[in-house]
């Protein structure tokens, strides 16, 4: 059986919203709270994850990273209440 992926954002403490992807979102966050994930939550560290959305595979989980990831914060946090990311 093929892992299940996630989009996830989490909350930094410069109060901006990061988003990834991962095959496991609590072990991700806690690398980015280790100071272990991207340079960018090295610089910002997360206080929390805000959402979090399973995909099938990496390529999809992917694309929809990219998809939010251009998303000004305003649309980012009005996903949040879309079935599209749900509150995790």
């Amino acid at each position: 059986m093929a892992a299940k992926w996630f989009v996830y954002l989490l909350e930094c403490r410069n109060g901006a919203l990061y988003c990834g992807i991962t095959t496991d979102v609590g072990r991700r966050f806690t690398e980015h709270q280790s100071g272990k994930g991207a340079r960018y939550t090295r610089l910002n560290p997360p206080l929390a994850i805000v959402a979090v959305k399973e995909y099938p595979d990496r390529s999809s989980a992917s694309k929809a990273e990219w998809q939010v990831k251009k998303l000004p914060r305003a649309r980012k946090v009005a996903a949040l209440a879309d079935t599209d990311i749900c509150a995790y």
